[in-house]
């Protein structure tokens, strides 16, 4: 959605943000009168470039022969993502050299200046093009995961899901029916994963293709705002169902993070997990919606992905899936 910060698209459409306005420029020079190596920088000398951005104001900016990106935390993020939280994880991800550099971070304003990374994101023309990206994402995430430092916060689908439900109780806009559609069936899957806990890792949780930047045989991620401690197999859950897998591209994804065949029950978790992107992504959106976001048809794509959260976990695939994880199948 990258990120739901950047660059996915609920109508594959990338919206764009918008030239900076006085204000915002009055913002852009404030930020960088407080970056070291901004300080003896002259202003018509900064190039400002619109990003790709759908809850954020996004911005490259060139100078003094580099390239940067300016993050302005977007009206009301601050809702719902802790900005103390992102920067934390964000700041372990560029140790661990799968982030762009973080040169200045205001968790309080949510600001963030980056170094940009010249690549091209995936996409899921690229899924198509190239059967070997799937692997090349995976094994990407398999090296977030083995960070030995431990994120700040937990991430679940259900954990954020209850604050989303706080969010829109105080504003007093109630999902739409499919969400409660949904609920039922989705509660069980999340008691059935409980039954079956597998170590945290460090995740990513936003696991786009646009999120995932190449440089030559080295992959980036990009954008953490919704980084946290998780069950490892949502990270590879949520890069399907955004990417558009099939079963083997979902085979093919799972079996090189696993470095061969996957041990029993680890693929259908993932399949589970599948199930609460949807679930969580759509109850993100009717957020979107709510706050007044008008990047895109938020209602519509919330809709959209409930519909579909409903569809798989009424296959007779996940039924099997689930029975699979609920009998205790899944490697702890």
């Amino acid at each position: 959605m990258g990120s739901r910060t950047g660059e996915r698209d609920p109508n594959e459409t990338y919206p764009v943000t918008a030239a900076p306005s006085r204000a915002t420029l009055g913002r852009i020079r404030d930020v960088l009168a407080r970056v070291p190596s901004f300080g003896d920088t002259r202003w018509e000398e900064v190039e400002i470039t619109p990003l790709n951005s759908f809850t954020n104001m996004s911005y490259k900016l060139t100078a003094h022969g580099s390239a940067y990106v300016l993050r302005l935390a977007g009206k009301g993020t601050s809702a719902y993502i802790d900005r103390g939280v992102e920067e934390h994880n964000a700041r372990i991800a560029t140790e661990a050299g799968l982030n762009a550099e973080v040169l200045f971070f205001d968790a309080k304003e949510g600001t963030m200046l980056s170094r940009f990374i010249e690549g091209p994101h995936m996409d899921k023309m690229e899924f198509r093009r190239d059967p070997e990206t799937p692997a090349r994402a995976a094994l990407t995430l398999k090296r977030l995961h083995g960070i030995a430092r431990t994120f700040r916060s937990r991430f679940g689908s259900f954990a954020p899901i209850d604050h989303y439900l706080d969010l829109l109780r105080a504003l007093r806009s109630p999902p739409p029916d499919a969400y409660f559609e949904a609920k039922r069936d989705a509660e069980r899957v999340l008691r059935t994963l409980e039954s079956a806990p597998v170590p945290l890792a460090p995740c990513h949780n936003d696991t786009c293709p646009e999120n995932f930047v190449e440089v030559g045989p080295r992959v980036y991620l990009i954008d953490w705002e919704y980084s946290g401690m998780n069950d490892p197999a949502w990270d590879l859950a949520d890069l399907s169902v955004e990417a558009g897998f099939g079963p083997e591209q979902d085979r093919k994804m799972v079996n090189a993070y696993c470095g061969g065949v996957a041990p029993a029950g680890f693929y259908e978790r993932v399949v589970l997990q599948k199930a609460m992107s949807d679930y969580f992504w759509g109850l993100w959106s009717v957020v979107q919606h709510t706050n007044g976001n008008p990047s895109a048809e938020f209602l519509t794509y919330a809709t959209d992905r409930f519909d579909r959260c409903n569809r798989l976990m009424g296959s007779d695939e996940f039924s099997s899936c689930l029975a699979a994880v609920r009998s205790g199948s899944v490697p702890n």
